[in-house]
């Protein structure tokens, strides 16, 4: 699959990102439209699948600000961040709901798994200490299909 640069994605998924940007108080800028496509691209990518995807599509950009973007588009909530026990962090466009990730034991691919029951958070604690849960997060662990074979 050829990485999408910012100018040559289609008009109407740059236009998309245009406004998803302006709409969350942000500059629109070449490094976060190719972060958004790389992110939408590589589903569950690491920081280093983007950089990559993000250098190809622009040419020089350093290490930091990459991170720096991802960074910001966490934090605003148009990607989403997972840190799977021992692997890098990932980065994904699903973000929203309450979903939940299997990951492979063997290769380390992450797949999405739909709440398991009822409406966000998706599970209920026995005790919650006096917190007001919001987000429920599982890992499930196994083999992918390929591994399994």
């Amino acid at each position: 699959m050829t990485a999408a640069t910012p100018t040559s994605a289609a008009p109407a998924r740059r236009a998309r990102h245009e406004a998803e940007l302006r709409a969350h108080g942000l500059r629109v800028t070449a490094a976060r439209l190719a972060a958004l496509d790389a992110v939408d691209d590589h589903q569950h990518a690491d920081a280093d699948t983007v950089l990559r995807t993000v250098r190809g599509a622009l040419g020089s950009v350093s290490v930091q600000a990459v991170y720096d973007v991802l960074n910001t588009l966490t934090d605003k909530g148009i990607v989403r961040r997972i840190e799977p026990a021992g692997h890098p962090a990932r980065y994904e466009r699903r973000v929203g709901d309450n979903h939940h990730h299997v990951v492979c034991r063997e290769c380390g691919a992450v797949a999405d798994v739909d709440c398991a029951v009822g409406h966000s958070p998706c599970l209920t604690p026995a005790d919650t200490a006096g917190f007001r849960i919001d987000t429920a997060e599982v890992t499930f662990w196994g083999l992918c299909p390929d591994c399994a074979r």
